[in-house]
């Protein structure tokens, strides 16, 4: 039986290019997933549940299967103790041959690398952003003087959050910052 995986990591991608080569390649079934590589796979733990000796496990990118290098040589055991192999669409990835076998564990290093230094080089941009004064996050839309007004105006949290529009924990934390932000 020829087993498909297809992953996309959130419900904004379409896996329709995955599905459609999967499909060409004449699959017995496709296992698809829209969850993140980070979290556990009930469909990619079914399919590896269901392989059977000389079953064929087929994914259009090794990326779609695996996050990090332990996880596809976990794949990877799997699939052999379950006596299946595995096979890439668009890589020169064949673990029926021990060349095969090789390539998987030697790409798949090279791709926990590349996003272990994409990784690295955000965290450093992120830092000279920050160096130069690049605040992060959703913008402030409560104007603090705005709150410090109508708590001086004698406005309970409630009546606050109501003006504002938000929750009472948060006026009340607005109310604190804007304290100790613009003193009297």
């Amino acid at each position: 039986m020829i087993h498909a995986y297809a992953r996309v990591s959130s419900n904004e991608q379409d896996p329709r290019l995955q599905l459609e080569a999967l499909s060409r390649f004449g699959v017995d079934r496709i296992w698809q997933e829209k969850r993140s590589a980070a979290v556990h796979r009930p469909e990619l733990a079914a399919m590896l549940d269901a392989l059977q000796p000389g079953d064929l496990v087929v994914f259009w990118k090794l990326d779609r299967l695996a996050r990090s290098l332990r996880h596809l040589l976990d794949i990877i055991d799997r699939v052999q103790a379950a006596g299946a192999s595995i096979r890439s669409l668009t890589e020169p990835i064949d673990t029926s041959s021990h060349i095969g076998l090789l390539l998987i564990q030697v790409l798949g290093g090279f791709a926990q690398f590349e996003r272990a230094v994409i990784r690295e080089r955000a965290a450093a941009g992120r830092e000279l952003a920050r160096a130069r004064g690049v605040k992060f996050g959703r913008p402030r839309t409560v104007d603090l003087a705005r709150v410090l007004d109508l708590h001086r105006q004698g406005l309970t949290h409630t009546q606050i959050a109501q003006t504002l529009g938000c929750d009472r924990s948060y006026a009340g934390k607005l109310i604190r910052r804007a304290l100790v932000a613009l003193p009297a």
